[in-house]
């Protein structure tokens, strides 16, 4: 589209991934206003228009014979609206760039079809899967002049969560303090030390590994610091759980991105369940996870001193895998 003008035609965004599709309408505009820096910029939500107010967002002002409108949420149009967009999609004219955007999912799904047909403009913005996300902060890195490797980008979502905003704040905000614009694991515990998803993964990572004094020693330590208790058992449960599927699969044929995928973990993660897998049995994992479910009951109300459940569990996973190395 770089070569094509923005003007008498149209862009569709889809998708429910809303920071992927606000920068694709960005993009957008920043094209359209470099082609027309006099252009009038409307931005307006399917859901409060009527026919009047569709018509003039997308007419001229009075200062601009050029418009840009953006029109969000179109799942929400008011049906009876549905025909008098898509014939303004079909012949915007020229002195109007029109981007429409839908957040996915079945809503409007005939007013998406319609638009489709016209042959706009479509750039999609799915959702992007958890095991998809280390890929997003190697990308995102990559797209701000940086560099991170597999590794770094899953320490950084395991750091930061699953938000795709919080994980793009997080890439701005390291490369901002990186002289090199090199993302390390250094950085990333500098930075997100005291974030409870850290604290809890490092637990279950030194429990798998069967690192008692470690695992033991991190608890403790996030005990003190007002981890919540649910968060260590949920990071227990979601490793023992994939190393569980990689012993159930690794026997089979499938390629590693499709191993990994059905897993649910990045294909780097692979090599650690590859060497997690040497010293466990799947006998041995299922029965480490009923015991985190145990705990998990207890620190939700079963039990008294969650402190103690929490201590007791991580070392009957450190057990557990002893005594599946020992066979």
């Amino acid at each position: 589209m770089q070569n094509q003008s923005r003007f008498g035609a149209v862009l569709l965004v889809t998708g429910p991934e809303s920071l992927l599709a606000e920068r694709a309408v960005g993009d957008f505009l920043q094209q359209a206003l470099a082609e027309r820096p006099e252009a009038a910029v409307v931005r307006v939500e399917a859901i409060d228009l009527d026919a009047g107010g569709l018509a003039e967002a997308a007419g001229a002002s009075l200062f601009s014979t050029a418009t840009i409108a953006i029109v969000n949420g179109l799942a929400d149009l008011p049906a009876d609206l549905n025909s008098q967009l898509l014939s303004l999609a079909a012949d915007p004219g020229e002195d109007l760039a029109l981007a429409l955007v839908h957040g996915g999912g079945v809503k409007g799904k005939a007013l998406l079809d319609g638009l489709k047909k016209l042959r706009p403009e479509v750039i999609d913005c799915p959702s992007i899967k958890p095991w998809e996300l280390g890929q997003f902060v190697v990308a995102e890195t990559r797209r701000m002049g940086g560099k991170a490797t597999p590794a770094v980008a899953e320490a950084l979502v395991q750091a930061v969560g699953t938000n795709t905003r919080a994980l793009a704040g997080a890439v701005r905000q390291l490369l901002d303090d990186s002289p090199d614009q090199v993302l390390t694991e250094a950085t990333i515990h500098r930075y997100f030390a005291g974030r409870a998803e850290v604290t809890s993964f490092a637990v279950a990572d030194d429990a798998l590994n069967g690192r008692a004094e470690q695992a033991l020693g991190k608890l403790r330590w996030a005990i003190v610091t007002g981890v919540a208790p649910v968060l260590v058992t949920s990071a227990l449960s979601s490793n023992l759980r994939s190393l569980g599927k990689y012993l159930d699969g690794r026997d089979s044929r499938m390629r590693d991105a499709d191993l990994a995928r059905n897993i649910g973990v990045p294909p780097w993660k692979l090599k650690d369940l590859a060497r997690l897998s040497r010293d466990w049995t799947t006998p041995a994992v299922a029965k480490a996870i009923q015991a985190v479910a145990v705990a998990d009951a207890q620190i939700k109300g079963a039990g008294s001193d969650p402190g103690f459940a929490l201590e007791q569990v991580v070392l009957a996973v450190i057990q557990q895998r002893r005594n599946a190395s020992r066979r």
